[in-house]
């Protein structure tokens, strides 16, 4: 019997991608399909969004990896340092590079190669990569006067915008636009709640993430209420149904114990497969669409469920931990976690298939 099972779903992707061009309708698509894909497969996820214009990843490692599965659309590599090798396979492989430091500009002047395109990143309010908003000037001329470089435009990435009300975006926006303004190339700045929330900053081109992978990023919206579907569905059997007594405990430190007599179920899933350890009594899974909690603390290999609202599930029926009518994002809630670190920290232990 399988165990934990992950079954990503290649009409979902491609859904979300319609979403996003229907609410940035004139802007290219970059989508976003760093750490393996959110821990989806970034293979599966580039091929299954064909119709992106361009992908966006970490590294040099993450852009070869698609050029070698035959993903032959732009790909833009946003925080890799550069040296002589990186820069000859970047020339190689057509790969855009994100300059965000002077020690890249340093690395790009002593590159003989074939040409490379290049995005400036500016740091509008972030603080986290990029060159300050003042220099934008300084850095363009920079640049544009090595032969061996092309600039493609300039990006930003925003720190509030999942949070509408919050004065940080419009600050974001005013600073960049003012920077770029009259300056050759495009524009970048929307990740996914850009998208979602902030149609000024669509410019050319948005780079969502979480979205494509049916996630709300918005502090205010759930993945339903933004139009988006589940892209993958984590399911994991029940291995053990016990009837306990009242008053016993249930798992390690005895966090939980039986309310009246009741009957404890045991799903093949924990830590070992990347279910979130820190997940708390009350948690709900999902069995043949009734809710359940989970009781007492996750285990490596297994968790376990209060089953007194699923008199009919049995041992080998399938639980549903996230994804197919069950939010990923309200268990990411539950775990005081986001749903990006619960896609990413998939273990190999779990199964994957494409559907």
């Amino acid at each position: 019997m399988i165990r934990a099972h992950a079954v990503i779903n290649r009409a979902a992707l491609a859904h979300n991608l319609s979403r996003v061009r229907e609410l940035a309708p004139t802007s290219r698509v970059y989508a976003a399909v760093k750490a393996d894909g959110y821990g989806h497969g970034a293979v599966t996820v580039a091929q299954a969004l064909a119709d992106a214009d361009g992908f966006a990843v970490s590294s040099l490692d993450e852009a070869l990896q698609l050029r070698w599965a035959g993903i032959e659309k732009p790909v833009a590599m946003l925080s890799q340092q550069l040296d002589a090798t990186v820069c000859d396979q970047a020339a190689e492989h057509r790969l855009e590079i994100v300059v965000f430091h002077d020690s890249q500009i340093d690395a790009l002047t002593r590159h003989v190669g074939p040409p490379i395109t290049v995005w400036i990143k500016l740091d509008s309010g972030m603080h986290r990569l990029g060159f300050a908003s003042s220099r934008a000037e300084e850095i363009e001329t920079r640049i544009a006067d090595l032969n061996t470089v092309a600039i493609a435009g300039w990006l930003t990435h925003l720190a509030c915008g999942d949070e509408p009300s919050r004065p940080e975006t419009p600050a974001q926006l005013e600073d960049f636009f003012a920077a770029t303004q009259g300056r050759t190339g495009l524009r970048s700045i929307a990740n996914s709640a850009g998208v979602l929330a902030w149609p000024v900053s669509h410019v050319d081109i948005v780079r969502p993430g979480i979205m494509l992978y049916g996630s709300s990023p918005m502090s205010d919206r759930n993945a339903a209420d933004c139009g988006l579907e589940p892209a993958m569905h984590l399911t994991a059997p029940l291995i053990s149904r016990n009837r306990i007594p009242e008053g016993e405990m249930i798992g390690y430190g005895a966090t939980w114990r039986t309310p009246e007599d009741m009957d404890v179920g045991v799903i093949g899933i924990g830590y070992g497969d990347g279910y979130p350890r820190h997940a708390p009594s009350g948690t709900p899974v999902l069995f043949n669409g009734v809710r359940v909690p989970l009781i007492g603390r996750v285990s490596m290999d297994m968790i376990t469920v209060d089953l007194r609202d699923a008199p009919d599930a049995k041992v080998g029926d399938r639980a549903t931990l996230w994804g197919g009518g069950l939010d990923v994002d309200e268990i990411a809630r539950q775990a005081d976690t986001i749903a990006y670190e619960l896609f990413c920290q998939l273990t190999p232990r779990v199964r994957f298939e494409v559907v």
